[in-house]
């Protein structure tokens, strides 16, 4: 649910090559997805060749499948987040959560994965978190949250995410991924991340273009450093990405999307400003990776 571009998806399916090293195939498969964003769709079908419903959530709960193992999703952030307008779970776009209640509901997964920012977890957002977890309990679930630092493992970005795990009886507890070395003490830098597309020129058949904004406040001065993790990725950027740590110029969605850990084989069918949106709102696929082994933990208890 919430799938936009597939990055979530992709880490759970598995069976990708990123920065050398390989993030074998894992035992799920994706029997149903759905997200709002038309480009977002077309992006996810090109890469992950799997069934996707482009439309309103509420209106496709319907076409559900009669039953999942596991049930995964990144419910809109918006309201949430310390950029948004604070409204939490009681605006209209993180209100959505409770589609995934029904969802859940409905198909009674042995295993459900809801992921948000970390401003889910900030005090002024005490109450929605409570009414998610009280929810999603109410089901039958025995619900954690986790908060994960992407750069942990093996992401060049730091990135804060809350992940939501909910197992019902006769599931093994989840226990959150540990963090794998050398990136539980040494993050990998953006600029062994992104060293070697430097020197190309601008391709729009791989999303290597880039926004030519002019520097503006905040998010729209900021550069990379070459010796550490980038910074978060953001979705709404309106083109104010952070700049290159060498070249005069804002990085590139190619350079975007190897900080968000895609393989260069994953393209994005869109132009820039829509592709900025997917690739800032997508789960790391490695993050997602290390999370659908904890899961896959969950359901090795026959």
């Amino acid at each position: 649910m919430f799938s936009g571009c597939g990055g979530m998806d992709l880490g759970f399916r598995g069976g990708f090559t990123v920065f050398g090293r390989h993030y074998p195939r894992l035992p799920f498969e994706v029997i149903w997805a759905n997200d709002l964003n038309a480009a977002a769709c077309r992006t996810y079908r090109h890469n992950l060749d799997a069934g996707i419903r482009q439309g309103d959530v509420w209106a496709l709960l319907g076409t559900l499948p009669e039953q999942c193992d596991v049930l995964i999703g990144g419910f809109p952030c918006q309201d949430i987040s310390v950029n948004g307008k604070g409204t939490g779970v009681n605006g209209a776009r993180s209100g959505l959560y409770r589609a995934m209640v029904e969802a859940a509901s409905r198909l009674q997964p042995r295993v459900f994965v809801a992921e948000n920012v970390k401003g889910l977890l900030m005090r002024h957002n005490a109450e929605s978190l409570r009414k998610v977890v009280t929810d999603f309990s109410s089901l039958g679930y025995d619900v954690s949250f986790h908060l994960h630092q992407a750069s942990d493992y093996g992401v060049p970005q730091s990135r804060e995410r809350v992940f939501i795990v909910g197992t019902r009886p006769g599931s093994a507890s989840f226990k959150p991924p540990p963090h794998p070395q050398p990136y539980a003490t040494t993050p990998m830098t953006a600029g062994e991340a992104l060293d070697d597309l430097k020197s190309l020129a601008e391709n729009p058949g791989t999303n290597h273009i880039w926004s030519r904004a002019n520097k503006s406040p905040d998010q729209g001065s900021r550069r990379l450093q070459p010796d550490r993790p980038a910074h978060t990725i953001r979705a709404e950027c309106h083109g104010n990405i952070q700049f290159h740590y060498e070249l005069d110029r804002r990085i590139s969605m190619r350079e975007a999307a190897r900080l968000q850990s895609f393989p260069d084989s994953f393209i994005f069918k869109s132009k820039l400003r829509e592709t900025e949106r997917q690739v800032g709102n997508a789960v790391p696929p490695i993050l997602a990776w290390h999370v659908a082994v904890a899961v896959r933990g969950c359901l090795r208890n026959d």
